[in-house]
């Protein structure tokens, strides 16, 4: 009989060593993954400084434990998120993993997790549709909307208030821009608004001559869905094309990261109208104050936090706020723990009120801007309206939505 207690005390220690049951653990782990190299690299170090200052907001500690956190990069490949997660999980031990930074990683890292229960996944920036809203998993949440909501308000505004009725389309060839592209066309064309072409280009594409140069004479704008150092080469080599078409910007093509550029393409973005989730700009006191503490605790930073900063901070702030209410109790494969995530709610750095749905997806408030120039010559966002409580299905029935199939390069299309 002692053989066998002595045994079982064993074996529970184990467990808690393995990190498969942290009802005990003196501290918990967090894995953050983003990407550090590439085209994207300065947006996901700013995803860095999202999770580092939700965690220093909250002392180091939450639910009574310390928070110890384990970096990983990705390279915006499926397989190279998933790598990352792994060795977050076996070799570090990580309890919860906020992460990925771009789409298609997001959706990857959504199937992951179904092979993991006992860890909890927090979505960083990715936003391709398709990793909450079909297949989704009970582990994995999502503070924040997909691509697709981040474009309420945007077709109608470019269509009725832009008077813009023929847009072709350039934008990166995976699934958040496809997304996004849904989001606008989603409007746009129910509005009357036609897309007679779509140009599709890689991440990391440098040259864009080809695709500027068969941009038609006869269209009214193009909406650009294009990020990091592809966005700056687009704009750069369309100015010096001598392009002169109004820009719709896709929500990362008019983030604060592309806005802090240099070079003379940047007068090509002033008025260029966006949807966005985050405004840098925006004088709201949440905002304010949340834009404070980034430019104090990263001066070598952005001027104003980007949507990376912004959603991994929400992503590493939901998670330290679910420890809060169970003391830190991660046991049962984090049975408790994810209850308290689906209920919670608290105000995002925006202002409005972050919860999820029964995806556990966000449901946010999007914003409608414009860039513009300011007295010292540098670029923001101005507000110029909000699409409140945008859920996942865009206001429609979820059955209707549905209907309409996954996004893709051709769906949806309005020729």
């Amino acid at each position: 009989m002692f053989k066998k207690a002595f045994l079982k005390c064993l074996m529970a220690f184990a467990l808690v060593m393995t990190g498969q049951n942290t009802a005990f653990a003196a501290d918990i782990k967090i894995g953050v993954i983003s990407i550090l190299e590439g085209a994207f690299a300065a947006l996901g170090q700013d995803g860095i400084r999202g999770v580092e200052l939700a965690v220093k907001e909250f002392g180091g500690m939450a639910g009574g434990k310390k928070i110890t956190l384990s970096t990983m990069s990705s390279n915006a490949s499926p397989e190279s998120a998933v790598n990352s997660a792994r060795k977050l999980i076996e070799n570090d031990k990580v309890n919860i993993i906020v992460g990925p930074l771009s789409g298609s990683e997001g959706i990857a890292l959504r199937d992951f997790s179904k092979t993991y229960p006992h860890v909890t996944f927090f979505n960083g920036s990715s936003a391709a549709q398709d990793t909450t809203l079909r297949q989704s998993s009970d582990n994995f949440f999502r503070f924040g909307g997909d691509g697709a909501q981040w474009q309420a308000g945007l077709g109608t505004y470019a269509y009725q208030d832009k008077g813009y009725k023929k847009v072709v389309v350039i934008a990166e060839d995976y699934s958040f821009p496809y997304t996004q592209v849904l989001g606008f066309m989603n409007e746009f064309c129910d509005a009357g608004g036609r897309v007679p072409e779509k140009f599709w280009v890689p991440i990391g594409n440098k040259d864009y001559n080809s695709i500027i140069y068969s941009i038609p004479n006869d269209i009214d704008a193009m909406y650009v869905a294009l990020g990091g150092a592809d966005a700056i080469n687009f704009l750069t080599q369309y100015h010096q094309a001598g392009g002169t078409k109004p820009i719709i910007g896709g929500t990362i093509t008019i983030d604060q990261s592309i806005l802090d550029s240099k070079g003379p393409f940047r007068k090509l973005l002033v008025g260029a109208p966006a949807g966005t989730p985050t405004v840098s700009d925006f004088d709201h006191p949440e905002w304010n104050k949340f834009a404070d503490a980034y430019r104090a605790e990263f001066p070598d930073g952005f001027t104003s936090p980007t949507i990376f900063a912004h959603h991994y901070y929400m992503s590493a702030k939901a998670a330290l706020l679910g420890l809060d209410q169970v003391d830190g109790n991660l046991s049962n494969n984090h049975k408790a723990y994810r209850a308290a995530l689906t209920n919670l709610a608290f105000v995002s750095p925006t202002g409005g009120i972050m919860r999820v749905d029964h995806n556990r997806n966000g449901i946010i408030d999007n914003f409608i801007t414009e860039v513009f120039e300011k007295p010292d010559g540098t670029l923001g966002n101005k507000v110029i309206k909000v699409v409140g409580d945008v859920n996942q299905t865009l206001g429609m029935d979820a059955e209707t939505f549905l209907a309409r199939g996954p996004v893709s390069r051709d769906n949806p299309s309005c020729p």
